[in-house]
């Protein structure tokens, strides 16, 4: 890029500092480095440092620090008057439930193949597709997914160390399955002091939840501050975490048919 010093790396090459990442006059804003392989253990040493990988398929891979960085706080999460009606059906209608982990990798192939409003294709190529597969295995990535009939219709994919959440991508194959899975991530967040969820980049659709922007430097003070905290004990998903959430009282238009079975939940393992 003209005028830029964009840093190339190799596999051996550690990332460079935030601080080299391209500004705001220029071509692309946030854009730190290029190059290396993408494995859990440089998504291990980016993510510890506000650095995320997002390329096309065909170019490099090219690792991002921006400033300002979108973030979502988790006590300032906005619920409009539609979403809790859904959610309190959603919660009252049997074969509809949210699971944690179970379809980590059809989740991040759902984020990639499905469309997206001035989007071709797709930044979820088979390099990253394979190592954040390969980083749920050791435990970092997490999936929460939105499950009606025993099809899953919607859920997210992101990262969690310490307490740290970091959000990458959603679907929805229903309407308001992503917006329910992102519901249930926040009230898992509430339930384990997890205050603050990545959003990386500024999109309208975030900011309708409450996502805003802060400075690079803050939100790098706040990793220091979350990233050696105590993680959730596990990442289960249990009906009881909608409490979390001011849902307000159910009405008759929430409620099941009266000719549906409902079974009372299990109590936290």
């Amino acid at each position: 890029m003209a005028g830029s010093t964009l840093t190339w790396i190799d596999d051996h090459t550690p990332l460079p500092p935030t601080q080299r990442a391209l500004g705001a006059g220029s071509e692309a804003p946030g854009l730190l480095a290029a190059g290396g392989g993408v494995t859990p253990q440089r998504l291990e040493e980016a993510y510890r440092r506000g650095i995320f990988p997002w390329f096309s398929p065909g170019d490099p891979p090219l690792w991002w620090a921006p400033d300002p960085r979108m973030v979502l706080p988790v006590a300032e999460f906005k619920l409009s008057h539609s979403l809790r009606k859904t959610l309190r059906r959603f919660i009252r209608t049997p074969g509809c439930e949210v699971r944690i982990d179970s379809a980590f990798r059809q989740v991040m192939q759902a984020c990639a193949s499905t469309p997206r409003d001035g989007q071709d294709g797709t930044w979820i190529v088979d390099d990253i597709l394979d190592a954040y597969t390969a980083w749920h295995h050791l435990g970092r990535a997490h999936s929460v997914e939105t499950w009606i009939d025993g099809q899953l219709v919607g859920g997210l994919y992101g990262v969690g160390i310490g307490r740290m959440v970091f959000g990458e991508s959603m679907f929805a194959h229903r309407t308001d399955a992503s917006k329910i899975a992102l519901c249930a991530l926040v009230a898992f967040c509430r339930a384990h002091g997890i205050t603050l969820i990545d959003c990386q980049q500024h999109t309208r659709h975030l900011a309708s939840f409450g996502a805003r922007q802060i400075p690079r430097t803050g939100f790098e003070a706040h990793l220091s501050r979350t990233l050696g905290g105590t993680p959730p004990g596990a990442w289960t998903y249990h009906p009881a975490l909608w409490a979390q959430l001011d849902l307000g009282p159910p009405s008759a238009a929430d409620a099941p048919p009266p000719d549906a079975p409902i079974t009372p939940p299990k109590p936290p393992a």
